[in-house]
């Protein structure tokens, strides 16, 4: 768990109860990452400024955390290059801001790009070289047998690649814009389940820190 520090609205930590809820969320953010292979304090840090909502400073970010500056840079450096979170400029301050992104399904969407491009995309490069040359066997040994051996090799890549192929287009189209089409995909597959409550749920947007309610099926804005 976490220090008790204060809220995270900017407010001295008068609200022990929100305070805790807090904590708890940064702590479930940062072991949820661990468990798919991601840096905790990555996480931690992610979580916390999608919390407050608003830019904070590196210094912010390290005293809330107890982490040091060159984890922090390092870590806020990363995220960034993630595109989940963004650096802002403040009128009147020479101190870097950061925001993370506010709309769930944009997030979302981020995050399975930057995945798909360090996991699937590598993927798909390397099983195009995992094939053997069937001809080339053939004549080196004289029989079928070492081609056949190819051939079976060459035909369990194949139906990996494909199927790889087809999750890596997928992922491109549903990935390709603000999260709308990740939104639009997951509530037709709820539909098509029959999962009638994530289908029919109003959309939750977070905006200037408040939550909004909207009952269109459209992307996310």
């Amino acid at each position: 768990m976490l220090p008790k520090r204060e809220a995270l609205d900017g407010a001295p930590a008068t609200d022990p109860d929100l305070v805790a809820a807090q904590d708890r969320f940064i702590a479930l953010w940062g072991e949820m990452a661990s468990r798919w292979g991601v840096p905790r304090t990555m996480a931690e840090t992610h979580a916390l400024l999608f919390m407050h909502g608003e830019p904070l400073d590196v210094e912010t970010i390290m005293d809330r955390l107890r982490i040091s500056r060159g984890n922090a840079s390092m870590t806020l450096r990363t995220l960034v290059e993630w595109g989940i979170i963004s650096r802002q400029l403040q009128r009147g301050e020479r101190r870097e801001y950061f925001r993370a992104e506010q709309d769930v399904w944009r997030l979302f969407a981020t995050v399975a790009r930057a995945r798909k491009r360090r996991e699937l995309d590598p993927l798909v490069d390397g099983l195009s070289q995992c094939r053997t040359d069937v001809q080339a066997s053939a004549k080196a040994e004289g029989t079928s047998t070492g081609g056949a051996a190819r051939e079976a090799h060459n035909a369990r890549v194949d139906a990996l690649r494909d199927a790889v192929l087809l999750l890596d287009g997928v992922a491109d189209r549903l990935t390709a814009t603000d999260g709308g089409g990740l939104r639009t995909a997951a509530v037709t597959l709820a539909k098509l389940v029959g999962f009638a409550a994530a289908a029919t749920a109003p959309i939750r947007r977070v905006t200037g820190g408040k939550s909004a309610r909207s009952t269109k099926a459209g992307g996310a804005s």
